[in-house]
């Protein structure tokens, strides 16, 4: 079993950053794939962005290439999010995920993942 825990959600003013991290309680962690997911309030989880276990490989959604970063540190267990240039449209509860099979690819399929945190709540005000 993995626990996965994320920080760094807040309310910050549109065209500002913030950083969200998520620590995996399982050192093992640096063999999967991890990412990130997202739920605004009425709306389906979508994917965000996706990271293989040695950072070759990552993947984004195309409301935010350009924008957003996935990076990890599997010497401390935790995956980040960079985001920068926040739009309102970006305010959601944002999970990490982390999926099941070793050395695998990227996924962007919500059913591709077995471990999820609770999330974390950014708000982006105009």
């Amino acid at each position: 079993q993995v626990q996965l825990v994320e920080s760094g959600g807040g309310l910050v003013q549109a065209g500002g950053s913030l950083r969200l991290s998520c620590a995996a309680s399982r050192r093992s962690i640096g063999i999967y794939t991890l990412a990130w997911f997202r739920q605004a309030p009425g709306k389906e989880r979508e994917f965000v962005a996706t990271i293989t276990w040695n950072g070759g490989n990552t993947n984004y959604a195309n409301s935010v290439k350009g924008r957003f970063t996935i990076s990890r540190d599997n010497a401390k267990n935790t995956v980040y999010l960079q985001m920068n240039s926040l739009k309102p449209e970006d305010t959601a509860v944002y999970s990490c995920a982390a999926a099941s099979t070793p050395w695998a690819p990227v996924y962007t399929h919500e059913n591709d993942y077995t471990y999820w945190g609770q999330g974390t709540q950014v708000t982006v005000s105009l």
